[in-house]
């Protein structure tokens, strides 16, 4: 329960006060309206005892009276009716507003810190964007409580106004003060008049108000005095004739007006005590003015109907009870201006009260103070005589009527009872024992019209008991409470029992020291007598408000919030609203606060005060709910409480806050129905539209507010730079560059931009500028931003803006267009040039008013007439912008106007509001992404920048738009095909610098420059063997291959680059070499506008199958130099289809004959012979057709084999004759065998050496010209190249020439590694019958291989790698890898062996038992370096294969040898060997161990042997 200025005891203690009454003559009432007030009026501020007061109880103890009030009021003879008393009260409530002060009220309940004040309209809604701080602040300063002075001002006034009753007398008057003016003619018999006129008011019987205490009421004559117009003598001679009358304590003079004309001295300074009096004065004398009940204005129920009022009123507001606080309503129409009031505006007048006889009744002329000064004849000293005369009354007069009266009461009761002691000293042993049982409230009979008769035992005790509570005497109080209880509930008079039952809890709860508990269960009783049996929910609300304030005294909040919430009904939705409010105030003061009970019945209380025309506090209440429900995910509550508070702020005057909070609505993912949602969208464009342009017109001038729908999503903007490229027509195919329709991805555009770096690379000497910034077409949130873009001048800028429609309706949005500001610069003047900045340029006031003339000579903004969105959809707008000068841009939002989709729905004032639109602006706002370098961005949220909307406009620039022709979409693997591609410049500047770069350079090739060697072909192949894209010559089957020198540089290669190659790459390549880009020549290196220019591209299908996308950079320059922008790129990609062609396996082997060129010398005479470096190999080729026929492939032919190696050449063919080509049908594979023999020396020149030598073995009648384009171009440009290896070997000559000179060396792994190696690349072209709609074709291609190592089979088709295994984690080091040595197979090819013998050899054993023949033996070194050689030529009787089965011979002579061969000598060991009978021989025995001359081994490695070598022996 909310917090009150006073404590509960000053509370109840002001709640039941002494009433004295007032009766004044005519004169004297002139007395007072001197001072704009009057009698009890003035009065009023002092009657409070600033002094303690004492009387004494029948058993003659003193008891002490503090701080007592007295309640002077004048006699009204009509009681006030109850339509004036709900007037009244509710003008006290809407008169009483929460002050906006800069303190607030916040309440800290758990996580929840909630504003209870006026500022909880800032606080709660959500257009104040400061609320969370302004919290923040408070609540970490001192603790605030809420307070609510409307319902304190209710609450006394309720109390101040309730009618007496005959079951109580604590509203009854005590005493009556007859005052006469002291210029009165005959004072004393004016007094006269005025005691027998209260005397026919109390018991003449024709007056039932008011109501007296007792019979004998107190009269105390007062006699006026106005000092400034009197004479003094004459009032103190008549004061003396009052005390000689009526006694000294019973009359008094009362001095005023000390003050001559009422002018206040600019010396001294009067205060006002009477100001914050005269509000409640006047409520109250409303109740005692029963005049003014004839004239009460109606226009509370006219002026506080709601929206949709349509019932009869009660409170001034509708009791609908279909109306539910947190049913929204369905037809949700715009409320209009002046269709509800915001305040109580009338006044209810008064007319004089009819008197008595001598006119008396005072009180009842008063009329209401006006708003001028007040006690402007009094001074201080004043003051002090009327608060004098208030303590002379209290303590001289009424405490001792008081004290007299109760001593009666006790000795009647006692003298009735029959009791020698008081009815005190006899308390205990009344409430002893014996207790009665109480019978339950349904139990009892309806017995509430049983009345006492004023003589009545029970009402006396009730007399005395209300004596002593009045006088705060609270022990005895209770004891008569409780005495009369019993008795009424014997009688079952209900009414007295009840409020027997409600004064006893009061007094029990009053007493000093809390003897006993507070008797709660007596309140609850006597509310429900009060409610349910007599029908008086006067009386049950104010025991319910005396209750609910002891109770929240005691901490107990959850009774006392119970309580309130049972005393809510429909007959007061006012009471009903304070009520809620102050059970939702008790349950946020709960030791754990229930904070979403507090919200809950703030909503509840907003709804009864916005049926009892308190919009303020309806409104209020929303607020302070909101912080409850706000971002919980309660959204349809939440959205009930915006929908309230726009409604309600809109009734008030408020448009801005209305506008708000129906915002507010539209912006959260809503779940109301579709029909719901129109409704909220209509009624925002109304207010919207109201608070923007209230008189309907535009204003040029103003500022475009922002407009919640659609949602703008601007971190999802994409920016295109450039014009949308046009499309292809008849064969050709545009390239397809970039476009806002291709989703973004970063692995790409990092491919992109690595091409550019090395085309950028290439043209800067291989060094990328620090200035170089990548070329971004497309912009969007996945982009590097850090930069501001460059857009040319004259070329169009589109930004794609992606907008939601949250709400199930439709939307329609009109003249949609870009805002933006422009600062225009010229970009061609030097730097250092000083010159003014440039002022900015905005169409702002163009696109208010879409009538004003748009500045299309500066940027041309494309406008969209109608975009209309579907109910829940997400659309992209794609807005064009189209720069005519150089500057910076910043595009600052989108600006449209907002309507309904629909047309046929109208509200039910007759608005159309299907056609009603308004015009606003969203801004685009960007936020970069987050750093997360430094230590402080780690530990903080910072962002970057993002310019993607900030683009610069350079000068103009050259733009190129390519075409392809003829350009395939599968290929077989190795297929070779010829397109055309078509640059154009479709600018107004020249171009050049043309350039082509891709991620897959062995794909295409423009051939050799200089244009030497290219074929002369159709532009597609024809089914004719002699057409092709090669270039060829007519030649039978080669027996020798024709060789050709060529140096890589022609091609592009750039020496060795691309030479032994082992396959292409599908990935990016890796480095930058010339061979990676490729320059386009134009007609005098320069493309003019306009011009065209076609260049044939040959195409190569990828060697692995699959589907491949090939990336293509085209880069320009213009010939102007451009200091923001150096160079343009077009992009494109193309999609391939390799499908299986051929599978070539290649592997090479050393011949088993070596060319004697010298005469063996003899085996004991070992010279080292001639360096010879000739030599031959076996190259065998494998060709499996892999092609499963799905493209009409009839069959492939083998047309050519080509080698290319600087040391090695195919020399000729060694199959056995047969067919001129090899056919091979699907699933078919043929093998091909060729001798390779070395190169023949070339001269000792560079050039020379860089050579490489083609090698062409046509199996045909055609020759293809492998040195030639486009064949050699796409074998330099096949795959990435062993420049490393190639070094290796450089390093392993250098190392074996060295080995002469007797150096030590270590490592010998690259001189043995050199025996092995070949270096022998193949290339095997091919032809396929392909049958395509009943004609046949024929296509062309070519499959690479390189041989490296003899022995190592190598093939074409690139193979999977297979997936590497988990590895386990090792927490301890690694050992260090072992050092590199030669393997065994490896050092096994040192040595080359052959014999040297006759095949038949005839000898006659008969004659000669021996046949003795001469054997050579020939060793060739390998390598480089020296060997040392072991000839073992005795039998290895471990051999695999028993030597039996071939027969046995014998070695002669001596049967091992130890030799030292040269770097690559040949020598030659004459050898006999012996034979015993005649047969066939393997002479093959012989064993060879070798090993380098200075290596580390200990041992000789056998070396391998050469292929068996038969002997027949003849016997003759």
């Amino acid at each position: 329960m909310a917090q009150c200025v006073q404590s509960v005891q000053e509370f109840i203690q002001d709640s039941f006060v002494p009433m004295v009454a007032v009766l004044c003559s005519e004169d004297a009432e002139k007395v007072t309206r001197k001072n704009n007030l009057n009698f009890p009026e003035l009065l009023r501020p002092f009657c409070r005892l600033t002094s303690e007061g004492h009387l004494r109880d029948p058993n003659n103890q003193l008891v002490v009276v503090r701080s007592l009030r007295v309640c002077v009021t004048g006699i009204s003879t009509r009681p006030p009716h109850t339509a004036t008393l709900r007037a009244a009260l509710s003008n006290a409530v809407a008169t009483c507003q929460p002050p906006d002060t800069t303190s607030a009220n916040v309440i800290t309940a758990g996580d929840y810190d909630l504003n209870i004040s006026d500022r909880s309209l800032k606080a709660s809604v959500p257009w104040y964007s400061s609320w969370r701080d302004t919290l923040t602040q408070l609540s970490s300063s001192s603790h605030f409580t809420a307070t609510t002075p409307w319902f304190e001002a209710y609450r006394e006034i309720f109390l101040q106004s309730m009618p007496g009753s005959e079951h109580e007398f604590l509203s009854h008057y005590l005493a009556c003060m007859l005052v006469v003016s002291s210029s009165e003619t005959v004072p004393l018999d004016q007094f006269l008049k005025l005691s027998q006129e209260q005397h026919k008011i109390q018991h003449s019987g024709e007056y039932t108000h008011p109501r007296w205490f007792i019979p004998n009421t107190l009269k105390y004559y007062v006699l006026l005095h106005d000092i400034s117009d009197g004479d003094e003598q004459r009032a103190e001679s008549v004061y003396e004739d009052m005390k000689q009358r009526y006694g000294s304590q019973a009359c008094y003079l009362l001095k005023i007006n000390s003050r001559h004309g009422g002018a206040v001295g600019s010396e001294e300074q009067i205060p006002d005590p009477w100001s914050q009096y005269l509000q409640k004065t006047h409520t109250q004398e409303v109740f005692d003015d029963t005049a003014s009940t004839n004239s009460i204005d109606n226009d509370l129920n006219s002026s506080s109907k709601m929206d949709d009022g349509d019932t009869p009123t009660k409170d001034g507001m509708s009791n609908n009870l279909d109306e539910h606080p947190l049913q929204l309503d369905q037809s949700a129409e715009p409320v209009l201006p002046g269709q509800g009031g915001e305040s109580l505006e009338g006044e209810e007048a008064r007319d004089p009260k009819p008197g008595g006889p001598g006119g008396g009744g005072g009180g009842a002329v008063a009329l209401p103070a006006s708003s001028g000064t007040h006690g402007a004849w009094l001074t201080l000293t004043d003051h002090d005589r009327i608060r004098q005369f208030i303590q002379e009354f209290t303590f001289r007069g009424l405490l001792p009527h008081i004290e007299k009266n109760i001593r009666q009461l006790n000795d009647q009761l006692v003298s009735r009872k029959g009791l020698s002691r008081s009815l005190f000293s006899a308390t205990k042993k009344w409430f002893g024992g014996g207790k009665v049982p109480e019978k339950s409230i349904s139990e009892l009979k309806n017995t509430a019209g049983l009345l006492y008769p004023p003589e009545a035992p029970e009402l006396q005790i009730r007399k005395m008991a209300d004596l002593c509570f009045l006088v705060q005497h609270y022990e005895l109080a209770y004891s008569c409470y409780h005495t009369a209880k019993k008795d009424f509930l014997s009688d079952q008079a209900m009414l007295y029992a009840a409020g027997a039952l409600e004064m006893a809890a009061v007094s029990a709860f009053l007493q000093p020291g809390a003897p006993r508990p507070y008797p709660a269960h007596y309140m609850d009783t006597a509310i429900q007598t009060y409610r349910d049996v007599c029908k008086n929910m006067m009386l049950a609300e104010r025991c319910a408000l005396l209750s609910a304030e002891i109770l929240k005294s005691q901490a107990k909040y959850s009774d006392a919030a119970t309580l309130l919430i049972k005393m809510t009904s429909e007959d007061s939705d006012l009471r009903s609203a304070l009520l809620l409010e102050q059970a939702a105030h008790c349950f946020i003061n709960m030791r754990n606060p229930m904070v979403r009970k507090f919200a809950f019945h703030m909503i509840l209380a907003g709804h009864r005060y916005s049926k009892a025309g308190q919009r303020r506090h309806a409104l209020r209440c929303y607020c302070q709910a909101l912080q409850v429900y706000r971002g919980k995910g309660w959204s349809l509550a939440e959205d009930h409480i915006n929908f309230t508070i726009g409604r309600q702020s809109y009734t008030l005057q408020q448009p801005d806050n209305a506008a708000a909070a129906f915002r507010h609505i539209l912006i959260n993912d809503s779940q109301q129905s579709p029909t719901q949602q129109a409704a909220f969208l209509r009624e925002y464009l109304y207010v919207y539209k109201s608070v923007n342009w209230p008189s309907g017109e535009t204003d040029s001038e103003g500022v475009l507010p922002q407009l919640p729908l659609p949602c703008l999503n601007s971190a999802q903007t994409r920016v295109f730079f450039g014009h949308e490229r046009r499309l292809a027509e008849g064969e050709k195919q545009a390239a397809t560059h970039v476009t806002l329709d291709q989703e973004c991805d970063a692995d790409i555009s990092r491919l992109w931009i690595r091409l550019e770096e090395q085309v950028v690379a290439m043209v800067n000497r291989g060094v990328v500028p620090q200035s170089f910034q990548p070329t971004q077409a497309c912009l969007s949130q996945h982009t590097d931003n850090l930069r501001f873009p460059l857009a040319v001048v004259n070329e169009p800028i589109i930004v794609e803006v992606s907008f939601r429609n949250p709400l199930r309706v439709p939307l329609s949005l009109s003249d949609l267009s870009l805002l933006w500001k422009f600062t225009p610069e010229d970009f061609s003047r030097l730097p250092d040039n000083t010159h003014a900045s440039s002022q900015s340029i905005t169409n702002e006031k163009e696109v208010l008013n879409p009538q004003t003339t748009p500045k299309d000579d500066i940027i041309t903004t494309e406008v969209i007439a109608e975009f209309n969105m579907s109910p829940e959809e997400t659309k992209l707008a794609r807005l064009k912008l189209l720069p005519h000068q150089t500057g910076e841009l910043r595009i600052l939002g989108v600006v449209y106007n907002l309507g309904t989709g629909d047309s046929g729905n109208s509200s039910a004032e007759g608005l159309p509001v299907g056609g009603l639109s308004v015009r606003g602006r969203q801004d685009l706002e960007i936020q970069g992404p987050r750093l997360n370098q430094t230590k402080e961005e780690k530990t903080s949220v910072k962002h970057g920048s993002d310019h993607r909307l900030d683009p610069i406009i350079t000068p103009p620039m050259p733009l190129l738009e390519v075409f392809f022709l003829h350009f395939p979409t599968a290929l077989l693997c190795g297929e070779l095909r010829k397109a055309w591609v078509e640059f154009v410049n479709v600018s107004g500047v020249p171009l050049a610098g043309l350039r082509v770069a891709s991620t897959h350079p062995h794909f295409f090739t423009l051939g050799a420059r200089g244009g030497q060697g290219q074929a002369r072909t159709p532009l597609s192949p024809a089914a004719s063997e002699h057409n092709s894209a090669y270039k060829t010559v007519s030649a039978p089957p080669s027996a020798v291959a024709a060789l050709t020198l060529v140096s890589p540089a022609e091609f592009g290669a750039g020496g060795a680059a691309g030479v032994g190659g082992s396959g292409g790459s599908e990935g990016m390549p890796a480095g930058v070499g010339g061979a990676r880009v490729v320059e386009v020549e134009l007609p005098g290196q320069v493309l003019q506008p306009g011009e065209a220019l076609q260049v044939p591209m040959w195409l190569r299908g990828p060697d692995t199958e699959g589907v491949h996308e090939i990336h293509f950079l085209f880069y320009y320059e213009s010939t102007q130099k451009n200091g923001k922008l150096s160079h343009r790129v077009l992009r494109h990609t193309a999609v391939i289809c390799a499908i299986r062609s051929l599978c070539v396996r290649a592997s090479a082997c050393r011949s088993n004959t070596l060319a004697q060129t010298h005469t063996p010398t003899p085996a004991p005479a070992q010279t080292p012979a001639q360096d010879h470096r000739s030599g031959s190999m076996l190259v065998f080729v494998d060709v499996e057709n892999v092609n499963t026929s799905e493209v009409g492939v009839r069959e492939f032919h083998i047309v050519q084999v080509s080698s290319c190696s600087r040391h090695w050449r195919l020399h000729t063919c060694i199959n056995p004759a047969g067919d001129k080509d090899s056919k091979l049908g699907s699933r078919e594979r043929g093998k091909l065998c060729f001798r390779a023999s070395r190169c023949k020396p070339q001269g000792a020149t560079s050039d020379a050496e860089n050579k490489l030598t083609f090698a062409d073995l046509n199996l045909g009648n055609e020759q293809i010209v492998s040195s030639s384009t486009p064949c050699a171009d796409f074998f330099f440009r096949r795959g990435p190249c062993l420049d490393q290896k190639r070094c290796g070997v450089v390093a392993g000559a250098a190392w074996g020439q060295g080995l002469g000179s007797g150096t030590v060396v270590d490592d010998s792994l690259a001189v043995v590694k050199k025996c092995s190696e070949i270096e022998l690349d193949l290339i095997v072209l091919w032809k396929a019958y392909v049958v395509e709609d009943n004609k046949q074709l024929i296509l062309e291609g070519q499959l690479h291989v390189s041989l490296q190592t003899i022995g190592k089979e190598v093939c074409s088709l690139t193979q999977k790698e297979e997936s590497q295994e988990m590895v386990l984690l090792k927490f301890k080091p690694d050992p260090p890898p072992p050092l590199a040595r030669p393997s065994q197979e490896q050092l096994s090819h040192l040595i080359k062996t052959c014999l040297q013998y006759p095949q038949t050899y005839q000898h006659s054993f008969p004659q000669q038992s021996l046949c003795m023949v001469p054997v050579t033996l020939m060793l060739s070194n390998c390598s480089l370096a020296q060997v040392d050689v072991i000839i073992d030529l005795r039998h290895k009787s471990t051999s695999p294969e028993p030597l039996e089965a071939c027969g046995m011979f014998v070695w002669l002579g001596q049967t091992q040898y130890k030799l030292q061969l040269a770097a690559q000598e040949v020598r030659c060991v004459r050898l006999r060997v012996c034979f015993t009978q005649p047969g066939v021989y393997n002479l093959g025995t012989p064993r060879v161990f070798a090993k380098l001359a200075h290596s580390t081994n200990m041992y000789e490695t056998s070396q391998q042997s050469a292929l068996p070598a038969l002997i027949v022996i003849d016997g003759v």
